[in-house]
Order: C-alpha cells, then sequence, then structure tokens
C-alpha cells in the first residue's frame, strides 16, 4: 500500500475515516520497512560475529558490537537496535519470522514474545500469541508472554527469576552540564517496591484514585497543585526516601550520616552572594543552597594560608543537637507549613533567623521544614517569623503584595492542645 505524503494542513483536510485509515497504513509501511530493517541487522551482526575479531565489519568500523554499529547508522536507540538483531536472527520459517516478514506483527511484539516465551516454545503458544497482539499493548503483550512461559515451564520460574535478578544495576554517571544522571534496571522484586513508592508519590498527580478522608484529600489536592512535574515530584521522593535511609543505623551504610558537604568562600558567605559546590560535584551552586545545607547541617571552617595549604580546621558549628531534634519535633509534629503532612522524620531543622545574623540554635528560633519548603523558604524569599510561641508563614511580595502572613499551627496534637489550654 502506498500512501502520499502528509502535512500539518492535508491532515487536517480529512475525515475522521480517512484519517484512522491513513493511521493504519502508515503502520503498515512501517512494520514492512522494519521487517526488512531486521534482516538487514541480522546480517550486520553475522558480519561482526565474535569469531571475526578486529577483522569484523562492526569492529572495522570502530563499534564494539553490531548493535552500536546498527544504531549509529539508523540513529535508532539501543533498546531499538538491539530489537532489529534479534527479530532479524529469527528463523525466517518459525511463526514469529513469517508473522513479521508477512507485515502483520510489528517489531516490538515480536520482540516481547521472543523474550518472553524463550526460543523452546510450542509453536501453538507463540501463534495463539502474535493472534492476540493486535488488541494488546507492548507491555500488556510482554506480560501475557510471561505469563504463557511460566504456564509452560514452572520448574523454571526460580531460574528465569534468578536471571533477572543477576541482571539488575544501578548506574550514576555524571552529564557535562552538572546534572548526575541516574541509570538502571529492577529486578520484579526490587521493582514492587520502588513501583509503589512511585505509585504513592504520584497517583494524585496522575489521575490515580480519590480520597474520602479529609486529610487525603487535602493533601492530594497539594499535590495536583504543585507546580512541579511529575517526575520532579518522583526525584524529589526518591531523594527524600534516600535521604531518610542514610539516616539510620543499618548495615547498608555507615553508622553515622554520609557527609553531604557543600564548600563556599568565607568572603561570598559573609555577603550572601557568588557560589558554593557540593564536594565531588561540578557545577555550581547558588548561595541560597549553601545556606539551606548550612540552615540543617551545620558549618566546619577551613582556613586556608596564601600559598593554599590548610592550616586550621574548625569545629562543627550551629547544628540542632539530636535532643532539641526530639523537641522540635514534639512541638512542630511535622512540617510547619500549612496542608504539609510531611511527618519529623521527613524534615529539617530551619533557623528562622539565619545563624550568619546572629540567630540562635534553639528551640524557640528553630522549626521543622520538610526538604520542599526549605527549598520555597531559602530560595524563593519566604519567611518564618515568631511571636511568643506562634509562628506565622510571611509570603514575598512579588507572590501577591496584600497577601497577609500565614498562620503556621502546630501539627502536634498534643502541642496544640497545650498551647490551647495556656491561651485559655
Amino acid at each position: 500500500m502506498t500512501s502520499p505524503a502528509f502535512s500539518a494542513v492535508t491532515v487536517r483536510q480529512l475525515s475522521d475515516l480517512e484519517l484512522l485509515g491513513a493511521q493504519r497504513g502508515l503502520a503498515e509501511q512501517r512494520r514492512a520497512i522494519d521487517a526488512q530493517a531486521a534482516v538487514v541487522a541480522a546480517e550486520v551482526a553475522y558480519r561482526s560475529r565474535q569469531e571475526l575479531g578486529h577483522g569484523g565489519l562492526a569492529q572495522r568500523l570502530g563499534a564494539r558490537t553490531p548493535e552500536k554499529l546498527v544504531q549509529q547508522i539508523t540513529g535508532a536507540s539501543a533498546h531499538d537496535a538491539g530489537a532489529l538483531v534479534r527479530v532479524g536472527n529469527l528463523s525466517p520459517h518459525s511463526p514469529l519470522g513469517l508473522a513479521v516478514t508477512s507485515g502483520g506483527l510489528g517489531l516490538d511484539a515480536a520482540d516481547v514474545i521472543s523474550s518472553g516465551l524463550g526460543d523452546d516454545a510450542p509453536h501453538e503458544a507463540v501463534r495463539a500469541l502474535i493472534a492476540s497482539a493486535a488488541e494488546l499493548s507492548v507491555e500488556k503483550l510482554a506480560a501475557r508472554a510471561r505469563e504463557v512461559r511460566a504456564e509452560l515451564d514452572e520448574a523454571g520460574i526460580a531460574d528465569r527469576e534468578r536471571y533477572l535478578r543477576d541482571r539488575r544495576f544501578l548506574r550514576v554517571s555524571a552529564t557535562a552540564d552538572g546534572m548526575t544522571r541516574l541509570s538502571g534496571l529492577l529486578d520484579p522484586e526490587s521493582a514492587a517496591i520502588v513501583v509503589a513508592a512511585y505509585d504513592g508519590a504520584t497517583s494524585p498527580r496522575r489521575g490515580g484514585p480519590r480520597f474520602t478522608d479529609p486529610d487525603a484529600v487535602a493533601a492530594s489536592d497539594e499535590l495536583v497543585r504543585d507546580e512541579r512535574t511529575t517526575e520532579q515530584v518522583a526525584l524529589d521522593a526518591f531523594v527524600e526516601l534516600v535521604r531518610l535511609g542514610s539516616a539510620t543505623d543499618t548495615a547498608l551504610l555507615p553508622a553515622q550520616r554520609p557527609a553531604v558537604r557543600v564548600l563556599v568562600a568565607e568572603r561570598d558567605r559573609v555577603r550572601r552572594a557568588g557560589a558554593g559546590r557540593f564536594e565531588g560535584q561540578p557545577a555550581e551552586v547558588s548561595i541560597e543552597t549553601v545556606e539551606r545545607h548550612c540552615c540543617d547541617s551545620g558549618t566546619t571552617d577551613v582556613t586556608f594560608d596564601t600559598a593554599g595549604r590548610v592550616i586550621d580546621v574548625g569545629r562543627d558549628q550551629r547544628l540542632f543537637t539530636a535532643r532539641q531534634r526530639i523537641g522540635l519535633a514534639a512541638r512542630d509534629g511535622g512540617c510547619l507549613f500549612p496542608g504539609c503532612d510531611r511527618p519529623p522524620s521527613w524534615c529539617e531543622a530551619h533557623h528562622i533567623v539565619p545563624w550568619s545574623r546572629g540567630g540562635r540554635t534553639d528551640l524557640a528560633d528553630g522549626v521543622l521544614l520538610c526538604r520542599h519548603h526549605h527549598l520555597l523558604v531559602h530560595n524563593n524569599g519566604w519567611r518564618v517569623d515568631r511571636t511568643g510561641v506562634k509562628y506565622v508563614l510571611i509570603p514575598p511580595k512579588s507572590i501577591d503584595p496584600a497577601q497577609a502572613a500565614i498562620p503556621a499551627p502546630s501539627k502536634s496534637t498534643v502541642a496544640r492542645r497545650m498551647l490551647a489550654a495556656a491561651s485559655g
């Protein structure tokens, strides 16, 4: 089937039936082209086979593997290039090979059926999955293929589980712009834990279940209104989980809290301008970020001489003690911001008057803020004020010059009752 070239203008002139027909026609063409591309990719892999060594096609052209060479030539992703090679190596006389070459089955569908079922699956099982491919998404087809494999070979379930577990990994790599990339694979058991946490952090944003409990409804509505993207919400939740986990005494991590050091020149800290850096990270961070970390973790002065040699390492200063944090937790009951449900264990201790400007490290001038709202205070111009035992949040004038101070009542039921009794 040959379809005309489309532009945004010509597509808008199509009727609904013509539009859907065009989409189907293009999908058929793509399946036919992918089938040919897979055959070619398989030949590239054959001419690059391992026994040829450096004389193989891929290595002669500077690619480590045939998949890398296919990726370079086609501009495809690593996954798609691998799928081209894998599907191209299917027997042309097998049910899957015939379905692909006839244009009846797409590349991704063939790949997940082959990967899910394995090489020794009965042809009847393969044909049944091919027949159901038109009604299932690739993800659901992959899950169905694994289910069929488990039904056919119960004795091999443990071996396949072990195979997947052995493939798990997490890799951390720096990018040229100062960001850090996380990449990895989760085995099913690990994924069950991580995906459950991801769903819990992002479900309201992604149209998840609605709640009848008033507190849950308020928390859900707050997340929906949050200006962060869903991916940013997920990342912030992941960082919080790592931070909380690293603060506990487990055999996985050192007994003491892993050091996260931020380096800044004293002159820049005093004048509240310039930049700092996290130790081991190449990108600069703002003075506001430096102050936020100092607010929760304290400072250590390191003095250099004019030749750049360290001549003195001072003592930690202005850090809230463990006993003070217990008191803050009992009094505040969690993050100070109204509507925030983060418990004390998720919070950082904030000096309402910065230590660098004469603030004191005591319970009266310290409050608990979750990381998100601690960022808001230090980076977005919010302020916390205290009158006696009552705290209020002062929004920046840039938000609304007429916005009044927002009361910040304690989340602790006991503290609220004691305060009410004292006021009465």
